[in-house]
């Protein structure tokens, strides 16, 4: 399926508001509100929108210290260290990378403690032979719902 500007600026004001009307969202694209629903049906029956979801504040319940991990690891190391990782509760999403790093990892922690107690268990996983570290200080877009 190809996408157009329309499509493209449609799904942009979804990802800045997932519960923007069909009419507001009409109005500031300059068409009929039957043509954003149907392009909506289009769009979720092709896959292309699979779900609409809610984003946090920052309150006192949700961790406040967020960082990205890159991690090296030993050659055919990967199946292990991922199975290890995967029970870290504080680990929101990791990828496999190409470049300096084999995954980076996406960690979300209560305290710089806590997060430097996961640093350190991560950086003692049999098979991980370096962790670079950035803690989020200011999240400035965030589309990712």
């Amino acid at each position: 399926m190809t996408k157009d500007q329309i499509d493209r600026d449609l799904i942009t004001l979804l990802q800045a508001n997932a519960r923007e009307s069909n009419a507001d969202l009409a109005r500031k694209l300059g068409i009929a509100r039957t043509t954003v629903v149907a392009r909506l049906q289009r769009l979720e029956r092709e896959g292309v929108i699979v779900g609409y979801t809610v984003r946090l504040g920052l309150d006192d319940e949700r961790p406040r210290v967020q960082a990205h991990v890159g991690i090296t690891l030993q050659p055919k190391a990967s199946r292990d260290v991922i199975r290890k990782l995967q029970k870290i509760p504080e680990l929101l999403q990791l990828s496999s990378v190409s470049g300096e790093f084999d995954y980076i990892a996406i960690l979300r922690a209560d305290t710089t403690a806590r997060l430097d107690a996961l640093l350190d268990e991560i950086g003692e996983i049999e098979g991980v032979l370096k962790t670079t570290t950035s803690v989020v200080l200011a999240v400035r877009i965030d589309r990712t719902g």
